[in-house]
């Protein structure tokens, strides 16, 4: 049984990081329960409190990051309400579409209510790529707490 339990913090844990780059996972929270799963299997002899801890500060600031990043993106782009919408209804429906459409939906989405708040095919573009950036650098935030989480894991496992 202790085999099984290593063998879903594995998948748990792989899924997690690929859901750093594929936004329809969860991966952060994916990726903390793979190691919590671990910890649990190995009795916390191994993982402690203290990289558990630290690899929940990491989710938590990744997941703040990602959220904040795209707004922010849009938001410095001088985006309207209208583009902030589109944006999330962008990102909702690219879920549906595969990974070009988890990437394009939050541009089109942002640069459609852009569009129809101002008229302004430009602002409607620079908004669009803001709102791309935002996503790129949230990504890249994802990611580098997911490094570090690993990171955290094997300093703990082996020292």
């Amino acid at each position: 049984m202790e085999t099984l339990f290593v063998l879903l913090s594995i998948v748990l844990i792989v899924l997690g990081v690929a859901g750093t780059l594929f936004p329809a996972l969860p991966g952060l929270p994916l990726m903390m329960g793979g190691f919590l799963l671990l910890a649990w299997t190995d009795q916390f002899r191994h993982l402690g409190s203290t990289a558990l801890l630290i690899m929940a500060v990491l989710t938590v600031v990744g997941l703040a990051i990602d959220f904040v990043a795209g707004l922010l993106g849009a938001r410095i782009t001088g985006a309207s309400k209208q583009a902030l919408w589109g944006a999330f209804i962008g990102s909702i429906t690219g879920l549906f579409l595969g990974l070009p459409g988890v990437i394009l939906g939050p541009l089109l989405g942002a640069a459609i209510g852009e569009l129809l708040a101002r008229r302004d095919a430009w602002q409607a573009g620079r908004v669009g790529l803001g709102t791309l950036a935002g996503f790129l650098i949230g990504t890249v935030a994802k990611l580098g707490c997911a490094f570090a989480m690993l990171a955290t894991a094997l300093f703990a496992w082996f020292w």
